[in-house]
């Protein structure tokens, strides 16, 4: 029981020094991937977070997804929605040699999305929320697995 305490204690602390900074890019980088939708998980007034599989949406494979990075802080992603495409004014941007994660807001803050890339695996879960400050907020997660497409990854 005490492992088991410290162990979280310990993650609690490791992780809330990692997302402390909201801009943290440790590293410059000039990819290209490939990502096959795997599934989605919705949350609306129709949906309670069901899984749906790639065959049963209406969404295509990402054939194109960018992320350039150069630090101490810029980041821009194209390819995975036109709400990225659109912003490089992110609220979160973290890249180290695991992981590339980002989070944007509209103006009115009613509207985030947000992703984060395993470099290693290849994961990526990409979430969108609408209507945050309503009690009908909705949340899209789509869970893609990518494959580069360029050799320094």
């Amino acid at each position: 029981m005490i492992k088991l305490f410290y162990l979280i204690f310990f993650s609690f602390i490791t992780l809330s020094n990692v997302f402390a900074k909201n801009i943290n890019i440790n590293e410059d980088l000039n990819l290209e991937f490939h990502c096959k939708l795997e599934k989605k998980i919705i949350k609306n007034y129709e949906y309670n977070y069901k899984t749906f599989l790639a065959e049963e949406v209406d969404e295509q494979n990402l054939n194109s997804l960018k992320l350039y990075t150069n630090q101490p802080s810029t980041l821009m992603v194209n390819g995975l929605s036109d709400f990225f495409s659109q912003n490089s004014n992110f609220d979160v941007k973290i890249v180290n040699k695991d992981v590339v994660l980002f989070k944007a807001f509209n103006k009115e803050k009613s509207y985030s999305e947000s992703a984060i890339i395993t470099r290693k695996t290849g994961e990526l879960i990409h979430e969108i929320t609408k209507n945050i400050n309503s009690e009908n907020s909705e949340k899209y997660i789509t869970i893609y697995y990518c494959k580069n497409k360029t050799k320094n990854a």
